[in-house]
């Protein structure tokens, strides 16, 4: 549907609805659709997934600010924030004070059995997700240097796509601490071959800066794998039941 269409479609459909969930933030319908159930006095259930959290390296930060103003005037008397995690929830509560906020954790499917993991003379990593500043790959890359330097056998892949100008600059911090032998990208890996990574790795690593989840972490989990998280990421459960680390978002950690 072309956005006039959807626009003319908001109406009838907000009449029809009993309640209305949202999926967007920074969206061209974000707006409309508060605007219309507001008219309508229909509640919405509004999943932000992380979008009204801010970290250092957040782009536009005074155009969100002043979208999620406009969104405020229109926001319907019934609106609830569905959040993540608790630290999600704090966030996004504090960019809309007058809207409830509940956390409803992310689900994953679990295996039916554990998966098979065949032992290996060397540690393999494996990060999984979107390649994106926020995610902190380089500083897990330049941890991986800090790990060659101590002789220490190791291999890491590194799945999922992003913007080729930014996946570039991750392949060029791979080559220039010479870790090409040690470090692969390997693209977006999905179904069968996802659930092949998992089992030929010993650990996920998920550096990210923020995160209002992060289901790779939970999914790793469910595939019997321990995690190290950084601190952006609302896991610090990983250590409290003896599942992983939750450290500080810079190599060294």
């Amino acid at each position: 549907m072309s956005q006039d269409e959807v626009l003319r479609a908001l109406g009838p459909l907000l009449r029809w609805a009993e309640v209305v969930q949202l999926n967007a933030v920074y969206n061209f319908t974000t707006l409309p659709t508060l605007l219309v159930a507001k008219a309508l006095d229909r509640p919405v259930i509004w999943s932000t997934r992380g979008a009204l959290q801010r970290w250092k390296g957040v782009r536009k930060p005074g155009p969100k600010s002043a979208w999620e103003a406009a969104c405020r005037l229109v926001a319907p008397r019934r609106l609830v924030l569905h959040c993540t995690s608790e630290e999600e929830r704090a966030e996004s509560a504090g960019r809309f004070p007058r809207a409830e906020a509940v956390v409803i954790p992310n689900g994953v499917p679990l295996p039916e059995a554990p998966p098979a993991r065949a032992p290996a003379d060397h540690l393999r990593l494996l990060y999984l997700g979107r390649l994106h500043p926020i995610k902190g790959i380089d500083n897990l890359i330049l941890a991986c240097a800090a790990l060659a330097g101590r002789a220490l056998p190791f291999s890491l892949v590194i799945a999922g796509e992003g913007e080729p100008a930014y996946t570039e600059a991750l392949r060029a911090l791979v080559r220039e601490h010479g870790l090409g032998a040690q470090i692969s990208l390997v693209g977006a890996v999905k179904g069968e071959a996802k659930a092949r990574l998992f089992a030929g790795a010993d650990l996920v690593v998920a550096p990210s800066h923020s995160e209002n989840f992060g289901i790779v972490i939970a999914e790793a989990l469910a595939h019997a794998l321990p995690v190290i998280a950084g601190k952006g990421t609302p896991w610090r459960g990983l250590e409290e039941q003896g599942a992983g680390l939750w450290v500080s978002n810079d190599p060294a950690s």
